[in-house]
């Protein structure tokens, strides 16, 4: 009866006192918040109040940044049940609860608090976390709370929130994604940490698993590897006998970042607010790629991105139904070569690199050594792989699966290593459990390895009194780090039919490209580098030995090459189609694309450029890319050429500067064109001119339009501003089934070619737009949308050196600015 009487003398103080924000962060059970009142944390951080999503017109109680215009909320009460029509209020009843009711009295939300500590004069409190926490007057201890919010997020982890659950009480903290963006109520996906004995972080939809983030290995989760040490995020894991969580926190207290799990995109999504910009910054995104879809590969197969098909049996492993997995479907996973025994003779074969498989069937024991954990699941005829649980300092800990290992990919960087069980015949040599095997092995080990050193020896003398005699017969220099086969000239020459004009393909900066066929049959591209080119021995060499270490199947092969005498010729493999600018700007030939063609020819490029960037040994930034650099073979797959101009980088470096300025005009970007700054988001301007060339059909430099002079980048924005992009594409594709993704493509190449660098996304989240079908940010005004005289848009000092190509210009800037 008391609960119900300060009920409505709450509601009768709502009409009479005046709607106006409290200045403080606090209220009291006397205190109710209304609609038009808020609160607003010590230091301005964060506020509580109503607030309507859309244009529906319900009201909800949640908490938004208050310093930051683009109104974001984090935390949202009644987020299930809205209050509709005149709002309610938000109350402290006598029980001690936080409660919420709509203007008739009847209660929408309760906090219901469950803290065995008892009431006693409770206050409502807004932290500078983001916070809100219901406790008693004169205790502001943390672990006194009667009730905190961060205990139960929507779908935001903010800096100091804990994502897991509490053993002892029961609470599982995870977040659920709003339903859309006008909706608060809880979407298809939660994430969470699911408490195996390994416990793992996923994202699941409705009742199924979605994404896995993977185990916590004592610096990230297995399979999310750019979670890594870094200046802006601490990251932090629990596990215990009270309770699991992680968290995270901000090195620099001064920035604002948050982390949200969004129904559009279906990802997981950290941002940075930028507050010179005002606006916020994707930091990461996760899933990333196809790869990423859980289980995709079935048991004991792995997803290999840069691998086509991306699902691969691991080693000594077969399909299950080679029927189906030659139509990619992948759902039956792979089998062993050879079942099985189970016994003494059993043993493990190591792989690396690799995202740990799902822990939902696993043993923990943080003690033993990794010996000691091989030994015991040796024991175990149901142990199917082991690994160590903690890879901190060497490794320490151990885990064993017991069942099929599912939803593992291979990782280009901070994979880890995984023992699995085989039978003796299929093991590797580290693999042998006979300990009298082994020493037999080690011993033929030394004495092949002895004779291998002596031959060698023999091999470098050899070598080295042949390259001296090479050297002093052609005039030949430096070739012995070029790692490739060396072709002699008659057998090039012959191959060409004595580079006859029957045999040229084309010819570009650095020369003519001749066919070739080799005695065996082989057809071959050979690249003669002109006494006139631009491109010297220093970018010959480049390429070379940059393209020799590359292995994609989106980048050009390169067999070999030829340097004898004042020739120069580098020999690939032959593609039939020549390049891509041959069709798309051909006004016959280009009929032969329809937009799923082109569609897969942009994805393939992006992933190309993706290994360049990010998965190749070196990290690597094109400089060059463009349509005539674009070969298709006999299948219409993209494969990027022409590496002389490229720059290869180590560790974490993503840029660089030169005064030598080389490329081709309408496809470099702004900062390189004028100050000869280039990075990987150079590489991705010009991705985003190629992939608008792709979707037009037209030039960005040869772009034409009766009513204005901008060029093709400048003509895609206005159309997009004015909302009128369909135009771009003039009817070019007649199926329109295909027009979303046509419009998704145009969307994400303006993305690519923003003026300003930090603007574009990289290549990894370009694959996955063009991969998926989530919500894009909004683009910024491209880079060089006025169409001028190419030379205008670098300093006029620079225009003495340059060198032309067939229709398009290929130029070297001196002294950029």
């Amino acid at each position: 009866m008391d609960i119900i009487c300060s009920l409505f003398v709450s509601i009768e103080l709502l009409y009479v006192l005046p709607k106006i924000s409290y200045a403080a962060d606090t209220i009291s059970a006397s205190q109710p918040l209304s609609d038009g009142r808020t609160l607003i944390s010590k230091q301005g951080s964060f506020e509580l109040g109503f607030f309507s999503p859309g244009d529906s017109g319900e009201k909800y109680v949640g908490i938004w940044y208050k310093n930051i215009p683009v109104k974001t909320v984090v935390w949202v009460a009644n987020r299930d049940k809205p209050i509709n029509g005149s709002a309610g209020a938000l109350m402290i009843n006598t029980a001690g609860s936080l409660i919420l009711h709509d203007q008739n009295g009847s209660i929408v939300w309760s906090s219901n608090a469950s803290s065995l500590k008892l009431p006693q004069n409770p206050v409502l409190q807004l932290l500078d976390s983001g916070n809100l926490v219901l406790r008693n007057e004169k205790d502001d201890n943390s672990e006194s709370y009667l009730w905190q919010s961060f205990d139960y997020p929507s779908d935001t982890l903010l800096p100091g929130m804990k994502l897991g659950s509490d053993l002892s009480t029961g609470l599982n903290r995870q977040l659920s994604s709003w339903k859309n963006p006008d909706d608060p109520s809880a979407g298809e996906f939660t994430y969470r940490i699911d408490l195996y004995s390994y416990p793992d972080a996923a994202v699941w939809k409705l009742s199924s698993k979605y994404f896995r983030c993977g185990p916590w290995n004592g610096l990230r989760f297995s399979g999310v590897p750019e979670l890594k040490p870094n200046p802006v995020f601490e990251f932090s894991f629990k596990s215990n006998q009270e309770e699991v969580y992680f968290t995270y926190d901000l090195k620099n207290k001064s920035m604002v970042s948050r982390l949200v799990l969004n129904q559009t995109s279906s990802s997981i999504e950290r941002y940075v607010w930028i507050e010179d910009e005002q606006f916020w910054k994707l930091y990461a995104s996760t899933p990333k790629d196809n790869c990423d879809v859980y289980g995709l590969c079935g048991a004991h197969g792995t997803c290999v991105i840069s691998e086509s098909p991306i699902c691969q049996c691991l080693e000594k492993f077969k399909p299950k139904s080679p029927e189906k997995w030659n139509i990619m479907d992948w759902s039956e996973g792979c089998i062993r070569n050879t079942p099985l025994n189970c016994g003494n003779t059993d043993g493990f074969n190591k792989f690396t690199g690799l995202k740990l498989p799902d822990s939902a069937n696993t043993w923990v024991n943080e003690s033993m050594t990794l010996e000691e954990c091989r030994a015991k699941c040796l024991k175990n005829c149901s142990c199917m792989a082991y690994t160590n649980a903690d890879i901190r300092g060497g490794g320490s800990g151990c885990v064993m699966w017991f069942d099929d290992l599912t939803d593992m990919r291979q990782l280009a960087a901070n994979g880890q290593d995984l023992y699995i069980r085989m039978p003796a015949s299929e093991l590797d040599h580290e693999g042998q459990s006979d300990r009298r095997a082994v020493k037999m092995l080690v011993i033929i080990a030394a004495t092949i390895g002895s004779v291998c050193a002596i031959l060698i020896f023999c091999y470098y003398i050899w070598r080295k009194v042949n390259v001296q005699e090479r050297r002093e017969n052609s005039g030949e220099a430096g070739n012995e780090d070029l790692e490739l086969p060396l072709l002699d000239l008659a057998t090039v020459t012959s191959s060409t039919n004595n580079f006859s004009d029957d045999s040229k393909l084309g010819e570009g900066g650095f020369g003519p490209v001749y066919k070739g066929t080799l005695a065996d049959g082989q057809e071959i591209a050979v690249k003669r580098l002109s006494k006139n080119s631009g491109q010297g021995l220093k970018e010959f060499k480049n390429e070379v030995i940059l393209i020799a270490k590359l292995q994609h199947r989106n980048l050009v092969r390169l067999l070999g090459c030829c340097i004898q005498g004042e020739e120069k010729m580098l020999v690939y493999e032959y593609l039939p189609n020549k390049s891509l600018d041959s069709f798309i700007f051909d006004q016959t030939k280009c009929k032969r694309l329809d937009w799923n063609r082109r569609f897969h020819i942009i994805c393939g490029i992006a992933r190309g450029l993706l290994y360049l960037h990010q998965d190749s040994r070196l990290r690597i930034i094109h400089r060059d890319l463009k349509a005539s650099n674009v070969l298709l073979d006999h299948e219409m797959n993209p494969k990027i050429s022409d590496f002389g101009m490229a720059r290869p980088f180590g560790g974490d470096q993503t840029e660089g500067n030169t005064n030598k300025v080389v490329g081709t005009f309408g496809y470099m970007a702004p900062e390189y064109a004028v100050d000869g700054l280039f990075s990987i988001k150079s590489d991705v301007f010009s991705f985003g001119v190629l992939l608008l060339e792709i979707v037009t059909g037209k030039k960005n430099r040869g772009f034409f339009h009766p009513n204005h002079s901008l060029n093709l980048l400048g003509h895609a924005w206005t159309l997009w501003k004015e909302e009128r992009p369909l135009e771009l594409i003039d009817g070019l594709y007649e199926d329109s089934s295909s027009l979303f993704e046509v419009l998704r493509c145009i969307h994400i190449g303006l993305l690519c070619v923003q003026q300003h660098p930090e603007d574009r996304p990289i290549m990894s989240y370009v694959v996955l737009m063009l991969g998926s079908d989530g919500a894009l940010p909004q683009p910024k005004q491209p880079g060089f949308f006025i169409n001028r005289n190419p030379l205008e848009e670098v300093d006029s000092s620079s225009s003495k050196n340059k060198s032309y190509s067939a229709n398009e210009i290929s130029v070297t800037l001196l002294n950029a600015r």
